[in-house]
């Protein structure tokens, strides 16, 4: 078994013990089920950073008021995030309101891919609202939700999209594809530099920076 994944299942005993539940969730579950290395360990939780805090000694707490832990565990690095829901994108970037929530049907509501929107239990086993699991099958990115709202919650998901499609191999969902390819003005609303530090995680940064000039079709 990957190391990763040895050491997750023995923080969601840790969490458990404690009465609380740990799930592996977003990219890092996709990467698992596609078995493509795992790099980042994102996980969820339904404990708070303050309930964390009894029993997760070392972790780095700083941006807790936002439900995010950072973990050096054995040597690997967790992103411990508590299960929430968001409201009020109003700088096209980062939510308004955050509310921590108990709930994994709650917390996949405010996530982007439907590839991205899935979780793993301390059992191994998926957690999917979303139809997730088909599309991976399927190749296909297709938005959680409403294309346009999503797109408009952060537009900086226009380039994560593309940079999915070329690393992944994957085909952008039909009305996803026309609703980015309308609204290609919503990356003027982002920092330039928020949009070349995503472009700098690709493999395939000429072909993403063409995607980004021309409007597709």
């Amino acid at each position: 078994m990957d190391k990763k994944i040895s050491l997750y299942l023995e923080l969601a005993d840790l969490f458990e013990s404690n009465n609380y539940s740990l799930y592996m969730v977003g990219g890092t579950v996709r990467d698992y089920l596609l078995n493509l290395p795992l790099t980042d360990m994102d996980l969820v939780t339904d404990a708070s950073p303050e309930e964390m805090k009894k029993f997760l000694k070392g972790a780095d707490y700083t941006y807790s008021k936002y439900g995010s832990v950072k973990l050096v565990y054995k040597d690997v690095k967790f992103d411990i995030t508590t299960l929430r829901k968001e409201e009020g994108y109003s700088d096209f970037r980062h939510p308004g309101k955050i509310i921590f929530t108990k709930k994994l049907e709650e917390d996949v509501d405010r996530r982007d891919l439907t590839i991205n929107s899935l979780y793993i239990d301390k059992d191994l086993e998926v957690i999917d609202y979303v139809k997730g699991v088909i599309d991976l099958h399927d190749k296909v990115l297709r938005m959680n939700g409403d294309p346009l709202t999503r797109l408009e919650e952060d537009p900086l998901r226009i380039v994560r999209i593309f940079r999915f499609s070329l690393e992944l191999g994957f085909e952008i969902e039909e009305s996803l594809r026309k609703t980015m390819s309308e609204h290609m003005d919503l990356l003027e609303k982002l920092n330039p530099q928020k949009i070349e530090m995503e472009i700098s995680k690709s493999n395939h940064k000429n072909e993403l920076v063409k995607l980004l000039h021309l409007n597709i079709k």
